[in-house]
């Protein structure tokens, strides 16, 4: 009988390997990366943005409403609300919908999807306006090209 069990072939694992290593190597994919790490380092000043340079002022013109305050308790944890600060719901253990936190993070978003927006809004402007513009005329023929046009129109000349 023969077995139906899947057998390792290691030409084929190595071949997997290969392309792999092909792909991880190509330069698209270390700009990928970069762009990765750039983009996480950007959502944390996005992040600091919000929480701490616009919601603040947003909140003191609220008449002093701090974000992340802001929830509804669904249920109480163990010790009985109402709660002051959204820390001392978790503490307790409630239940909570952070409405605040939600809307801080709604603002980074719009903050971040605006910059990306701008971002490929200019690169697409600046490919418009190399595409746009005219090819470049050809270079006229050199001293020595000319040189040897002339040379070689002699030649034909005698034959």
């Amino acid at each position: 009988m023969r077995s139906t069990a899947p057998q390792n072939h290691p030409g084929k694992d190595r071949k997997i390997f290969k392309e792999f290593k092909e792909f991880a190597v190509k330069g698209n994919m270390l700009d990928m990366a970069v762009g990765i790490i750039i983009g996480a380092a950007f959502g944390t000043i996005v992040q600091s943005l919000v929480k701490d340079v616009i919601m603040p002022p947003v909140g003191m013109m609220l008449g002093g409403v701090d974000f992340t305050d802001m929830f509804i308790t669904l249920s109480e944890g163990a010790t009985a609300g109402p709660y002051a600060t959204l820390d001392a719901a978790q503490e307790a253990g409630a239940v909570t919908i952070n409405y605040g936190i939600f809307g801080n993070a709604l603002i980074s978003f719009l903050i971040v999807s605006f910059t990306v927006f701008l971002l490929v809004r200019s690169f697409n402007k600046m490919k418009r306006a190399e595409e746009a513009a005219p090819p470049a005329a050809a270079p006229g023929p050199s001293n020595e090209e000319k040189l040897l046009t002339e040379i070689r129109d002699l030649l034909s000349a005698k034959a």
